[in-house]
Formats: structure tokens, C-alpha cells, sequence
């Protein structure tokens, strides 16, 4: 299994940390620490996240930033209260706004250009391709190196593709939700990296909880080992607030699935 992946001009091992809870943990600056520290070089964030917070956190860990770690971050939703009746918060995804908020992660990460900035989730209210093409200009005036996409569809990526080149896409995808399938399709066919969030939801399952007790892991452990071993394009990013928890998911690196787990698991073939 090829544990790298080349994201635009980098490098990066195939199991990589999301930021999104580190602000739960009793010290997060030894939290995000200790990731690096563990190997993990690819560190993905949002500025909603603490509206702002991780972003900093990150900062304070590893500024100056060790050589070879991409930071992503994602910009997009507004902090605050969720609208009545809807999972997401309330998007604004202007191109102005986008800039905006693109100023403002760049402050908080201490850094001069954005290794990977995401849209974070299409906004109905704006036309898709003004906030494409926000973040194409932000490339290039030298503030962003690469363009991601979050919670799209195919008819986003083709969109997007049409317009620049995109680096990454980041959706929901585990082993019991796959309503992402064929955007992961799309991603394998062209080598863009596929960013898998909630990587570690495994619900009540029989197979993965059969599989674990096999592979002397846990099922959240499975649930990574099946992700890195599904495509070679994803990158899955699990989140934590615990350094036990943490190096549990680190350590889902080294389990290989047999051939047969895989098929048990509905994996169409190892990686």
C-alpha cells in the first residue's frame, strides 16, 4: 500500500490530522505537538473552527513551521448559531468574504501564503464560479499555494475544473456513509487527493467490530485501515482531543487488512 500522496507540489504521508476538536483538549498545543511528533505532516483546520481558535492553536504549537508540514484550512461558513433546522452553519461565501477571511487565517496561522485553502461548502446564494474564482485570484496574488473543494458534488469539481486546477476535495466518506462514491471516483480518475471527514464514524457494525477483534484493534482503527487501503487518493484526517486517542489513529497506519477483510468490508480492492 503506497503510504504518500503528492498534494499540487508536496508530499505527504497518507494519514493526516484534523484540527477540528483540538480545542476540547486539556492542552492543545501538546496535542498538536505530539501529532507532528508522531509523524503526521498534512494538518487540516478551518477558521470556523473556535472562529479562529485552531488556527491559532496550530500556530502557537509549530510556528516556525517544521519543514515538509502542509496546513489546509477552509473558509466559507460564518461562526455562530446554526440556522432553525438545519445541520450546517449559515454560509457567506462571497468572494469578498473570501478574501476576507482568507486575510484573516493568514494572520492566525503566522504565514505569508495558505499551503491549501478550501471552499468550504458551496453557498447557494452566490454563483459557484465567483467563489472559484475568489480563491483562483488569492492563488494568484501568492497568499494560497493550492485550491480545495469541501462538501461538493460532481457537478462542483467539473465546474471548478473548468476553471483552475484543484488540489484536493474534502466530503464526508466512512465505511457507512459512501454517498461521496462517485465524487472519489472522480478524484482517483484525475489524482486529486480525496480528504475524507468523519473518517472514523463507524456506527453499530457487525463486520468492522468482527474485523477489529481479528486484527487486535479497534473498529475505529479498522475504519482507518479500510479508507487508506480503499483508494490510494484519500487521505483520511481523524480528530481528536485526547494524545491517547491520537496515537491510536496514528497507529491505524500500520494495520493491513487481508484480502478477505477487505471483501467483508466492501472494499472494492486493496490499495
Amino acid at each position: 500500500m503506497q503510504r504518500t500522496l503528492v498534494i499540487g507540489d508536496r508530499t505527504i504521508d497518507r494519514l493526516g490530522f484534523g484540527a477540528m476538536r483540538v480545542m476540547g483538549a486539556t492542552d492543545p498545543v501538546a496535542l498538536v505537538r505530539r501529532a507532528v511528533e508522531l509523524g503526521v505532516d498534512f494538518i487540516d483546520t478551518a477558521d470556523v473552527y473556535g472562529d479562529g481558535a485552531s488556527e491559532e492553536i496550530i500556530a502557537e504549537a509549530l510556528y516556525p513551521y517544521p519543514a515538509g508540514l502542509m496546513i489546509a484550512t477552509k473558509g466559507g461558513f460564518v461562526p455562530g448559531e446554526r440556522e432553525p433546522g438545519s445541520a450546517m452553519l449559515p454560509l457567506d461565501c462571497r468572494p469578498e468574504r473570501l478574501r476576507a477571511v482568507c486575510e484573516a487565517s493568514l494572520r492566525r496561522l503566522r504565514v505569508e501564503c495558505i499551503d491549501l485553502y478550501q471552499l468550504h461548502a458551496p453557498d447557494a446564494a452566490v454563483a459557484f464560479e465567483d467563489s472559484v474564482g475568489a480563491l483562483v485570484e488569492l492563488r494568484d496574488q501568492g497568499k494560497i499555494a493550492h485550491i480545495g473543494l469541501s462538501n461538493v458534488g460532481r457537478r462542483h469539481l467539473t465546474a471548478a475544473l473548468a476553471m483552475t486546477g484543484i488540489a484536493s476535495v474534502q466530503n464526508r466518506f466512512n465505511h457507512v456513509d459512501r454517498s461521496s462514491e462517485l465524487v472519489l471516483t472522480m478524484c482517483e480518475e484525475r489524482g486529486i487527493a480525496f480528504l475524507p471527514w468523519g473518517p472514523i464514524q463507524t456506527g453499530d457494525n457487525a463486520d468492522l467490530a468482527a474485523v477489529a477483534a481479528e486484527a487486535g484493534a479497534t473498529t475505529q482503527q479498522v475504519a482507518l485501515a479500510w479508507l487508506l487501503q480503499r483508494s490510494p487518493v484519500i487521505v483520511p484526517i481523524p480528530g481528536t482531543s485526547s494524545i491517547d486517542h491520537l496515537e491510536q489513529n496514528v497507529a491505524a497506519g500500520s494495520i493491513r487488512l487481508t484480502p478477505s477483510q477487505l471483501e467483508r468490508l466492501g472494499a472494492t480492492a486493496p490499495g
